[in-house]
């Protein structure tokens, strides 16, 4: 940043920011005396400035507000989906090396939801090697206490039966605790945030992920094969994690928006409510390395990320 003073700048260099952040900083001098008054010293304050720095860019070159940041790498696929009508569907970042989505991210609308009935079969996604996704088309994995997880919901998608069947590629898929996770704690959060536009015509935006290790963590990686194929082996995650993004315009544009995010590990919740595991946006990001909803207005994007509202608080904005 460069600070000017009176007809002089002053500029300095840092190093270590993270992204999308705001900084402060003020100038200052120090003036000393001189002759019998050598040894005094006055400071000058100049006024506070602040800045926030550049934020990783979305992960596909669209406005879109689910949108999340990439990471680099040759493993990496992003991929969105649509219908023949050119709706948008989801928005995935897969890691062909450990045939996960590590993120979906999708929007949600009264109108994507509906009354289809569940699909019982499981495709293989056209748009990424077969090679390069679990063989779950018949079959769940060979531990019968994990399930064929969706990132983007069936119950999101049942509207409309192309999207539908989008939601049943394997490579939306992840193993699943089933009985007190799945069925339990993470259906009730899902239903819940379907039920925020279930009576209104707003539009939220949702991201689904997973992570084996927080950044700088080193957990053990479990593995599982499908049972039609017992010699892949895929990763169990140690880690599942929703967030959710509302927003009120003035026009087209965004002038405020609320986030709430829930973070788990992945085990079984006998008996417990996703209203104790809010966390806010910004510590999802610390633990992911991922930068969400990278499309908002930077001013509204670092002052909601760092909040971590209650359930009830994020309903009623």
């Amino acid at each position: 940043e460069t600070v000017s003073l009176g007809n002089q700048s002053y500029s300095a260099s840092i190093s270590g920011l993270s992204a999308n952040t705001r900084y402060y900083f003020q100038a200052y001098a120090k003036v000393y005396g001189t002759g019998d008054k050598a040894s005094t010293e006055t400071t000058f304050y100049g006024e506070t400035y602040s800045f926030i720095t550049t934020q990783p860019a979305a992960a596909v070159n669209e406005s879109w507000l689910e949108l999340t940041s990439a990471k680099t790498g040759s493993q990496y696929v992003t991929k969105t989906y649509y219908n023949s009508s050119s709706t948008r569907n989801y928005t995935h970042f897969y890691d062909t090396s450990m045939m996960t989505s590590l993120w979906t991210a999708y929007p949600l609308n009264s109108s994507y939801m509906g009354s289809l009935d569940r699909l019982t079969t499981w495709y293989y996604s056209p748009a990424i090697g077969e090679k390069y996704q679990a063989d779950l088309r018949k079959n769940s994995y060979s531990d019968i206490t994990y399930s064929r997880g969706h990132m983007c919901p069936n119950g999101s998608r049942n509207g409309d039966s192309e999207l539908q069947k989008q939601t049943f590629y394997v490579t939306n898929q992840v193993p699943q605790i089933q009985n007190r996770f799945n069925s339990g704690i993470w259906s009730e959060l899902e239903s819940a945030v379907q039920g925020l536009v279930k009576t209104n015509s707003e539009e939220i935006y949702i991201v689904t992920g997973v992570a084996f290790n927080k950044e700088g963590e080193e957990k053990a990686i479990n593995y599982i094969s499908p049972s039609s194929n017992p010699s892949q082996n895929c990763p169990i995650p140690n880690y599942f994690y929703k967030l959710v993004l509302r927003v009120k315009y003035t026009g087209s544009t965004v002038t405020s928006a609320s986030t709430i995010g829930f973070w788990f590990e992945h085990k079984e919740y006998p008996s417990d409510s996703y209203t104790n595991y809010i966390v806010s946006v910004d510590e999802i990001e610390a633990w992911t390395g991922f930068d969400f909803f990278v499309n908002l207005p930077d001013e509204i994007e670092v002052d909601i990320e760092a909040a971590s509202p209650t359930w009830s608080e994020f309903q009623n904005f």
